[in-house]
């Protein structure tokens, strides 16, 4: 008989500029710390969820970048995977918590590794940290330079191809 699986999604929310932090929040229900993240709603897209549960969570808005990684685990006896994406945070919080989060922290990544309460969101976050906190262009930034490069290039070579023919003339 085919499990039933629990659909989540989540975040490595960072914000900050020189030193970046990390985001983890300590949960009512449990006083666990964790990742932001939760359960989809039903025909949520993962990524829409995981934005909505990071704003609810860490009260700040959050620029979504690139998918970092997913967790799989037994909960209430089903299976549950949770997918993660590194997110920027607004500077400043925009909402209040919901009221499942009793606090939030910003933290050193070594730091929040330590704070997490369970053992394979620790792992995770020690395999996808350092990755998640690197800064990295965006594939349509990289798409612009390189067709910005290729028409540089074609200028140039209509220009010598000009200059080729106006100096035959003479």
């Amino acid at each position: 008989m085919a499990d039933k699986v629990i659909h989540a999604a989540g975040g490595i929310v960072v914000r900050g500029g020189a030193r970046l932090r990390v985001a983890v929040v300590q949960r009512s229900k449990d006083d666990r710390w964790v990742l932001p993240r939760g359960k989809l709603k039903r025909n949520e897209d993962p990524v829409a969820g995981a934005e909505r549960e990071a704003l609810e969570e860490t009260g700040h808005r959050v620029m979504v970048r690139e998918f970092v990684g997913a967790m799989t685990y037994r909960a209430q006896g089903c299976s549950k995977v949770v997918q993660f994406w590194r997110m920027q945070a607004a500077l400043h919080p925009s909402h209040d918590l919901m009221k499942d989060i009793i606090a939030v922290e910003w933290l050193p990544l070594a730091k929040a590794v330590r704070r997490l309460s369970y053992p394979l969101e620790k792992l995770f976050l020690r395999n996808v940290g350092q990755q998640s906190l690197k800064p990295r262009r965006r594939k349509a930034a990289r798409k612009r330079s390189v067709a910005k490069a290729a028409k540089s290039a074609a200028k140039s070579a209509k220009r010598r191809a000009t200059k080729r023919r106006s100096t035959r003339r003479v």
